[in-house]
């Protein structure tokens, strides 16, 4: 946040909901298909099938079995459904089915199907998995690893409509998270041997997963890049979400794993203090926000200890040689200031936390 505050204090419901209420850089659909040599330099690309709707209700693609709807995005919509094999085998997974206006666009096709294959590979703890894209009768979508759990938006919600914030180690610990499935993919390289330079560009609360085991996964690298395709001032592309951009993101300039580093300080920031860093509806109106100082987080919240305020305030350096250098690195300081001297948090630790929070939840049924 940007303004200076005297005490902590947590915003009444009606700013709470506007605070969540996140505008993204969303460029629009043309309103006409793709011409016909157009369609056919774009994967998938099934002209006049983008009108067609997809029943939920039987098994609509080899294998596939659709069990019910579970949320729904700016992108596309999300599926609990089954992978079914030989001998009674089912496998549950996650459907993401895109919406039928982005296979209109023909940039943010290809730009979203290059992305789904760069990340194919991405097998960590802290990363949701993405099993294949598919298409069927002019839908894209992707099997994914199911997570049975929540988004961190949601996370968040449930503390600021009970005005408490969660346990600073808490929130430490989901970071450090984090920044370990980051670190994996910025260091990622192909089967060559060749640097993949990924860089997720969306590190926000709704592509942080809680697994209610305990686990937390970042999702939907890439994405952003697909979806938010937008020049600015005919200087560049900006993508991600506006309150969540690193100021080389605002700008329009290239970026590196330093940005991802700079949107997760501003996640963890949120989770501190119950406020975000910069509450802009416009590019132009964040790009004002981050000339201003911001409050250590220690100072709008007093149960944050000094030390966790200092190393989110590294992550949020205005130039990225002043940030942490690596994800790495923002890791190994968070996760020193939580065992150093101490017993910190654990999966099992957070998993207990999450059914305190969420009591009607339960864990292990998913149906």
């Amino acid at each position: 946040m940007a303004t200076r505050r005297k005490r902590y204090e947590i915003p009444n419901r009606r700013k709470i909901a506007e605070a969540h209420t996140e505008p993204s850089l969303v460029h629009e659909a043309v309103t006409r298909p793709p011409s016909r040599e157009e369609a056919s330099e774009v994967p998938f690309f099934d002209e006049g099938a983008v009108d067609r709707s997809m029943d939920e209700t039987i098994e609509y693609a080899q294998g596939l079995r659709i069990i019910r709807k579970l949320a729904e995005g700016g992108m596309g919509t999300v599926y609990l459904a089954e992978q079914l094999g030989t001998a009674a085998f089912s496998k549950t997974v996650a459907l993401k089915v895109i919406k039928r206006q982005w296979l209109r666009d023909k940039r943010a096709l290809a730009l979203f199907v290059s992305e789904a294959r760069l990340v194919a590979d991405l097998v960590h703890a802290n990363i949701c998995q993405v099993y294949s894209l598919n298409r069927y009768r002019g839908q894209l979508f992707i099997v994914m690893e199911y997570l049975h759990g929540l988004g961190l938006n949601r996370f968040l919600k449930a503390h600021t409509r009970s005005s408490y914030l969660p346990p600073p180690d808490y929130s430490a610990f989901i970071a450090s998270r984090v920044t370990r499935g980051l670190e994996y993919a910025h260091t990622k390289k192909s089967r060559d041997g060749a640097p993949l330079a990924i860089v997720h560009r969306d590190v926000t609360p709704s592509n942080v997963i809680l697994d209610f085991r305990g686990f937390v996964k970042l999702t939907d690298f890439g994405i952003a890049l697909a979806i938010t395709h937008k020049s600015i001032e005919g200087k560049g592309v900006v993508t991600g979400k506006i309150s969540y951009m690193s100021p080389e993101q605002a700008h329009a300039e290239p970026v590196d794993y330093r940005s991802d580093i700079y949107s997760l300080g501003l996640v963890l920031y949120e989770l501190l203090t119950g406020h975000k860093v910069f509450k802009a509806r416009s590019v132009n109106e964040v790009r004002q926000q981050m000339k201003d100082r911001i409050t250590p987080p220690h100072e709008v919240n007093p149960k944050v200890p000094e030390e966790l305020s200092k190393i989110c305030m590294k992550a949020l350096r205005y130039d990225p040689m002043d940030r942490y250098q690596s994800a790495r690195e923002f890791g190994n300081a968070l996760e020193y200031f939580m065992y150093h001297d101490r017993w910190g948090p654990t999966n099992e630790k957070l998993a207990s936390y999450l059914q305190k929070v969420f009591p009607n939840i339960e864990r292990d049924k998913i149906l």
